[in-house]
C-alpha cells in the first residue's frame, strides 16, 4: 500500500470519527501513539481528555449538566500494563488490559467484544495494543456490511523507523455513517517534535467536529514518555 501523508488523511475528511495512530519517529528512537475523537451529536462533543492513575487518559463530560448517556463515551482511551500502552476507542480498553493482566492476548480479548450497540451506524471498536520495542497491533471489530453481526479484523506491525499506521472508526460523514473499510492505512512519521506532531493533527482535523487529542512519544531506549493533550473544550 502506498505511504499517505497524516495531515492529508485528516483534512480531507470531515469526519473519520475517532481515529488511533500507532508508528515509529524516522530517526527510529521513539514509538508514537494519537488517539483523537469528533463527535457530531451535543453528548458527544461535551467531552475532554484528563490523565488518569493507571499511566493514560480518561474521557469526562465537560459540562455534567449536559450529559445525556454516558455509555458510550465515558471510558479509558489508554491504559498502561507493565511496558505495554493498550489504546481504543471504547471501554474494551478495560477488556484488554484485564486479559493481558491475566497472561492472556489482545485477540483473546476482542473476541469477547464486537461493535457499539449504536444501530444503525454500529460503529466499530477499534484498538491498539503497543509493546516495549514500539512494535504494534491493530484492530478493528464492525459490522458486517451495516448487519447486526459482527466481523473482526487482527493487523500486527514490527515498528519500522518512519512508517505509522492510521485507523478511525468511519470512513466518511454520512447517515447512518459508514464503517472504515478495509486496511489501517500507512502514513509516513518524521522526526518533528511531539509538540509539531500534536499541533499537526489538531490543525488538520475538521474544526467543527474535533474533540480532544492525546499523543504520546515513548523513547524506546529508555521507557520515558512524553505525553500531550488538546481539548477544544477548556
Amino acid at each position: 500500500m502506498k505511504t499517505e501523508s497524516l495531515a492529508t488523511e485528516l483534512n480531507t475528511n470531515t469526519y473519520p470519527g475517532r481515529g488511533i495512530v500507532l508508528g515509529k519517529t524516522a530517526d527510529g528512537k521513539k514509538a508514537v501513539i494519537a488517539y483523537f475523537i469528533m463527535g457530531r451529536s451535543v453528548n458527544s462533543r461535551n467531552r475532554i481528555f484528563e490523565v488518569n492513575d493507571r499511566g493514560g487518559i480518561r474521557t469526562k463530560a465537560f459540562d455534567e449538566s449536559k450529559m445525556e448517556d454516558p455509555s458510550l463515551i465515558i471510558y479509558n482511551p489508554v491504559l498502561k500494563l507493565d511496558d505495554t500502552t493498550i489504546v481504543t476507542n471504547g471501554d474494551q480498553t478495560d477488556t484488554i488490559y484485564d486479559f493481558l493482566a491475566q497472561g492472556k492476548t489482545y485477540i483473546e480479548a476482542l473476541r469477547t467484544r464486537e461493535f457499539e450497540p449504536d444501530e444503525p451506524n454500529y460503529t466499530p471498536r477499534i484498538s491498539g495494543v503497543v509493546a516495549a520495542n514500539g512494535d504494534y497491533n491493530m484492530s478493528i471489530l464492525k459490522s458486517n456490511n451495516g448487519e447486526p453481526q459482527c466481523v473482526r479484523y487482527f493487523f500486527e506491525y514490527p515498528a519500522r523507523a518512519g512508517l505509522g499506521h492510521f485507523i478511525h472508526t468511519y470512513k466518511c460523514d454520512g447517515n447512518p455513517i459508514p464503517s472504515f473499510e478495509g486496511e489501517p492505512t500507512p502514513v509516513a512519521i518524521g522526526n518533528e517534535s511531539i509538540d509539531e506532531f500534536t499541533s499537526m493533527i489538531w490543525e488538520n482535523l475538521n474544526d467543527d467536529n474535533k474533540v480532544s487529542l492525546f499523543t504520546r512519544y515513548i523513547d524506546l531506549a529508555t521507557g520515558e514518555e512524553e505525553t500531550r493533550i488538546i481539548n477544544k473544550n477548556n
